[in-house]
């Protein structure tokens, strides 16, 4: 297997770019920055930014298989910002994929693409986008999702996976921000912590995306379609946020 993975150097790329080289795939990575530590792995390290059409056809140039992670998130910041790099170059991938023949798309999107506030439980990929968004993030991520999922057909198929709040070791989002507000005395739990919310491992999310990606075929009953990824295994806000207070030899949090 070819395999290219957009944002190789990240939390969740990066996992995904050692599974497939202990497949023993041939991987390339495209992303902003330099990651030497890709090269030591036999991994082939592009640099490039998604908004670059050129750029990101020419590294989907002989793959089988394209694994789109790379994302602005984030809350704040203005909308073309966003829309530059998770729509457009959404595109840009999608577009090269198509001009060189990749025949599989997977797509790291996220479950805010259906949220609109408030909770949400028991929902599966059946559940519609909603009318508003809170955030730029989910908006844009949600357009580029249904570009995705209307890409899929004969000559290239495409798979969306949201996996929900990633963490394990070299996470570079959840746990830092977490233990940095607890460090400052600034972190609360929402209404005691009692919500239960599902989160993801991140070893099970790029698993999940190795197995979208075997499991694409003309005809496949996964191709276009959206799915949820999750440890399956919700547990009360505080549990979690004070489990990893826990692991950073912190005690837990009692405000809310």
């Amino acid at each position: 297997m070819k395999a290219l993975v957009t944002g190789g150097g990240g939390f969740l790329g990066g996992a995904i770019v050692d599974q497939l080289v202990a497949r023993g795939a041939t991987v390339t990575s495209f992303a902003r920055g330099d990651y030497p530590a890709l090269a030591a792995k036999g991994v082939r390290a592009l640099r490039g930014d998604l908004k670059d059409a050129d750029a990101v056809a020419a590294a989907c140039e002989g793959q089988d298989v394209v694994f789109h992670v790379a994302a602005l998130p984030g809350v704040w910041g203005p909308y073309q910002v966003f829309h530059d790099t998770n729509v457009t170059g959404t595109l840009n991938v999608i577009a090269g994929c198509q001009r060189h023949g990749v025949g599989k798309l997977v797509y790291t999107s996220t479950p805010s693409v259906i949220h609109a506030g408030g909770d949400l439980e028991g929902v599966d990929h059946t559940a519609p986008y909603p009318e508003h968004f809170e955030a730029h993030y989910p908006k844009t991520k949600a357009e580029a999702e249904q570009a995705v999922l209307a890409a899929n057909g004969d000559g290239l198929l495409t798979v969306a996976l949201r996996p929900h709040l990633i963490w394990g070791p070299g996470d570079n989002h959840l746990v830092p921000r977490i233990v940095a507000r607890a460090k400052a005395g600034k972190l609360k739990l929402v209404g005691g912590g009692k919500k239960p919310v599902d989160t993801v491992y991140v070893d099970n999310a790029a698993a999940a995306h190795l197995a979208a990606a075997d499991a694409l075929a003309p005809g496949a009953a996964c191709a276009g379609k959206p799915y949820f990824v999750t440890n399956d295994d919700p547990r009360p806000q505080a549990e979690i946020i004070n489990g990893i207070l826990a692991s950073a030899g912190l005690p837990p949090c009692e405000k809310s």
